[in-house]
């Protein structure tokens, strides 16, 4: 930069604003200047110099604790992506892509160059935590906080589990089945005899099953059941394998709660090739409200919460520049469609 400089009998700052901020110089100045150092091999100012010398990168970490083609394979993933890149655009940030840590390799959360990170995890492992503090960077959950009192945005996932739950009591079921996320990285899928008091690690799986609770305990008590599957993941046929050990129950039930879309859409495409109508038979209520939930056959109620919008608010959270509030919840709504009824 100070050899151009010198040749061309301008500044150092004329020459980096030629690369940096072209708006400063006029059009035939700047060509001059690049013209100049095409022909010396100089392709511009060092991305890592000028990061140490700015004090900030003008990027964006974004953490999972998936691997990384579940950002892009999952419809959920894929609108809360979609809202993290338009705000990342508004500030004209770049947005980096941090995925799990593999055992016997670096973590990438300690090495990123970013400005800060957004957690989409639930919950964050307490080594990634660690290097997290140690960074001294800062760090906005999405879907559940990085640790206690930690500023992060999501839903009140209990009050939503509770809203589709009621749905169901208020149309007249007693006999309830659950469909849950797995509990535990190494949880197995299958029923679980605690039930709805089933323990679990993560953060949305424990309120859903809390909202659940607090709906179906007075069906309960008069006398209602309710049976719990756990999923092996989070695609369809994961949703039609739990569906499938809830309907080999000794009391099958004729409405089934489930903690996703795609879930639901299994538990559908179990009970139809068991013969079981829905919603003539069986109801089924996901949550997210994806897109096929509208389309599906018969169309999916469905709890429908702002995933774009999740992810959108947690980049401006992390970026603000007046102090951000620590708990962003969005609205959630139930969404009424054709695949739930009275009980037969």
């Amino acid at each position: 930069m100070s050899d151009l400089a010198r040749s061309l009998g301008v500044s150092q700052a004329t020459i980096s604003n030629a690369f940096n901020r072209p708006d400063q110089l006029s059009p035939q100045l700047r060509e001059k200047i690049l013209a100049a150092a095409r022909e010396a091999g100089y392709p511009g100012p060092d991305p890592l110099a000028n990061t140490f010398r700015r004090g900030r990168t003008g990027a964006v970490g974004l953490i999972v604790h998936e691997p990384l083609q579940y950002l892009f394979e999952d419809v959920a993933a894929q609108l809360t992506m979609a809202g993290v890149a338009r705000a990342c655009g508004e500030h004209g940030s770049s947005l980096v892509l941090v995925p799990r840590a593999e055992p016997g390799r670096p973590d990438v959360v300690s090495a990123a160059l970013v400005d800060g990170f957004v957690a989409f995890c639930d919950p964050l492992e307490p080594a990634r935590r660690e290097l997290l503090q140690a960074r001294r960077l800062p760090v906005v959950g999405l879907d559940a906080p990085v640790a206690e009192g930690q500023p992060y945005v999501g839903i009140d996932d209990r009050a939503a589990a509770r809203m589709a739950a009621d749905h169901l009591v208020a149309l007249g079921h007693r006999r309830f089945g659950v469909i849950t996320f797995p509990l535990a990285p190494d949880s197995r899928p299958g029923l679980v005899a605690a039930g709805l008091a089933a323990p679990t690690r993560y953060v949305a799986n424990r309120a859903r099953l809390a909202g659940y609770r607090d709906a179906l305990a007075p069906v309960v008590h008069d006398g209602g059941t309710v049976a719990v599957a756990v999923a092996a993941g989070v695609e369809e046929s994961h949703g039609a394998e739990a569906a499938a050990s809830l309907f080999e129950t000794p009391d099958p039930p004729s409405a089934i709660l489930a903690m996703s879309d795609r879930l639901a859409l299994g538990a559908v495409t179990a009970a139809a090739e068991r013969g079981i109508n829905v919603p003539g038979q069986l109801s089924v209520v996901g949550f997210d409200d994806i897109p096929a939930a509208a389309t599906s056959t018969p169309a999916l109620t469905t709890v429908r919460q702002p995933h774009a919008d999740k992810g959108a608010e947690a980049i401006r959270m992390l970026l603000a520049e007046a102090p951000a509030p620590t708990v962003l919840l969005l609205d959630t709504t139930i969404v009424v469609r054709t695949s739930t009824g009275p009980p037969a």
